[in-house]
């Protein structure tokens, strides 16, 4: 059995869940500015492969923050925990493939593999980004 305290147990669980959090609210909201601003069109409405390209970029650098968010918050062992939310967002990309493949949401199959593709190279990114960060020294 794994000698692991519940509080640590929490803060492994809770830097997961931040890291993931920041990735939703990051997305939702700039799905909102742009829908808000007439970038992208209505709910519902067709959205073209260059739009879709566009929020495939910056859901995948927001990813590469939530995963650092994650790695940061991490009590030990920062790329696992990075690494384990990318593999939570390759199940819920996954999950948005299959649910979107017949035309519900976004009508373009390239988007949501996407998605599920970039989610554990973009967990390793923001992973490696903070276990970089946190090897280097100040200088004296």
């Amino acid at each position: 059995m794994a000698n692991l305290s519940l509080p640590k147990i929490g803060r492994s669980i809770g830097a997961v869940l931040a890291g993931i959090l920041a990735v939703i609210i990051l997305s939702i909201g700039t799905d909102l500015v742009l829908h808000a601003i007439g970038i992208l069109p209505g709910l519902g409405e067709p959205v073209s492969d260059s739009l879709l390209l566009v929020a495939t970029v910056y859901r995948t650098i927001y990813s590469v923050v939530g995963s650092y968010i994650t790695a940061w918050l991490a009590p030990d062992r920062p790329m696992k925990h990075a690494l384990a939310g990318g593999v939570l967002g390759v199940i819920l990309g996954i999950v948005g493939v299959i649910t979107t493949w017949n035309g519900a949401g976004m009508g373009h199959h390239w988007y949501s593999i996407a998605l599920a593709v970039l989610a554990l190279p973009s967990a390793w990114v923001g992973g490696k980004l903070r276990s970089a960060q946190s090897q280097v020294q100040p200088a004296s």
